[in-house]
């Protein structure tokens, strides 16, 4: 069974650093794409930033020379590092496999 586990959300000041972690099971991260997604309240789910199978990295405009991803292949872990954290950023965080397999969510709260 594929499940995806996040963790490393908080209550973080603006301009404040937090980690992400998304711990995978049951297929390595490695061979699918991987992406993070945010959803604010009253908004959609946007996307954040992803990562490919070849290590191809993208990022949402508003998150790009803040927010970086990465897997840990040893772990079978995703993480995103965000940085520089704004009031703006502060959303429920998912990680997905493919768009297909989503964990359960971890809540970023950015006082201004």
């Amino acid at each position: 069974q594929v499940q995806l586990a996040e963790s490393g959300g908080g209550l973080v000041q603006a301009g404040g650093s937090l980690r992400l972690s998304c711990a995978a099971s049951g297929i390595p991260v490695t061979t699918n794409t991987m992406a993070w997604f945010r959803q604010a309240p009253g908004k959609e789910r946007e996307f954040v930033a992803r990562i490919s199978a070849n290590t191809f990295t993208r990022y949402a405009d508003s998150v790009k020379g803040r927010f970086t991803i990465s897997r840990d292949n040893a772990m079978n872990t995703l993480f995103l590092q965000m940085n520089n954290l704004k009031f703006e950023d502060t959303a429920v965080y998912y990680c997905t496999l493919n768009q297909i397999i989503w964990g359960q969510g971890t809540q970023v709260t950015v006082s201004s």
